[in-house]
């Protein structure tokens, strides 16, 4: 059976703006098995973005309990959070973020400056060719590709081989075609034992992972394993 990854009880989220109160998340509970792939949907203004700033220690919880790898985080100050952030979580978002100054195997080594790793850019180069993009190592950001980038800031999460990858609408800015290469490594590297948790407000994304929770004004709906899930060609990651 599994080790719990994340374990999450009852949490609930409001912020506070002058006099006014805006409760995002209303009391949420679930728990997250060690090389899951969940995708966690829902439309705009439902609070899956919210949810996943918490579980990716961005922001905290306003009550309830977050247990991450057994800890609970209403325990650690700031820079402990961010400590285990840069060790525990990798992140990709929709709109990429690589600094466009510097090339892309700068760019997946900038997870590295804190951590202490002796070879970063052994390190970055191996997370390099898990995507795919050996061949890219001296080109900078804007002379690749969107769905290039994409697998760019793939490689920048996983640099630091860390415990949960976060996927936030990774496929967002992206053509079907670039779309489909992007899913396709994230589910190779579930298949390695990876946790993978994708934010999506779309069906057919969502169709990617093994078990998807739905979230409607701040409560989970529905919590289910995928039954058609999508499997994207192991053979899309190969082409240039």
């Amino acid at each position: 059976m599994s080790k719990s990854l994340i374990e999450v009880k009852n949490l609930t989220k409001q912020f506070q703006t002058d006099e006014v109160i805006t409760k995002v998340l209303h009391g949420v509970t679930f728990n997250i098995a060690e090389g899951e792939f969940v995708a966690i949907m829902g439309p705009s203004g439902s609070g899956k973005s919210t949810l996943m700033h918490i579980l990716g220690l961005l922001d905290t919880l306003t009550s309830g309990q977050f247990i991450f790898k057994g800890k609970d985080v209403s325990k650690h100050n700031d820079d402990e959070l961010a400590k285990m952030r840069n060790k525990e979580i990798g992140f990709v978002f929709q709109a990429f973020h690589l600094l466009s100054k510097i090339n892309i195997l700068e760019n997946v080594k900038l997870p590295l400056i804190y951590n202490g790793v002796k070879d970063k850019e052994q390190a970055a180069k191996r997370a390099l060719e898990l995507v795919g993009l050996s061949h890219r190592l001296l080109y900078n950001p804007n002379q690749i590709s969107g769905g290039e980038k994409q697998r760019v800031a793939i490689a920048r999460a996983l640099v630091n081989n860390p415990a949960i990858v976060f996927a936030d609408e990774p496929t967002g800015n992206l053509d079907s075609k670039s779309g489909l290469q992007v899913m396709s490594i994230l589910q190779k590297l579930n298949n390695q034992g990876r946790t993978i948790i994708l934010v999506t407000h779309e069906q057919y994304t969502s169709r990617h992972a093994k078990r998807i929770i739905t979230i409607k004004d701040g409560l989970i709906t529905t919590d289910v394993p995928v039954k058609d899930r999508i499997l994207a060609s192991n053979e899309e990651i190969l082409q240039k």
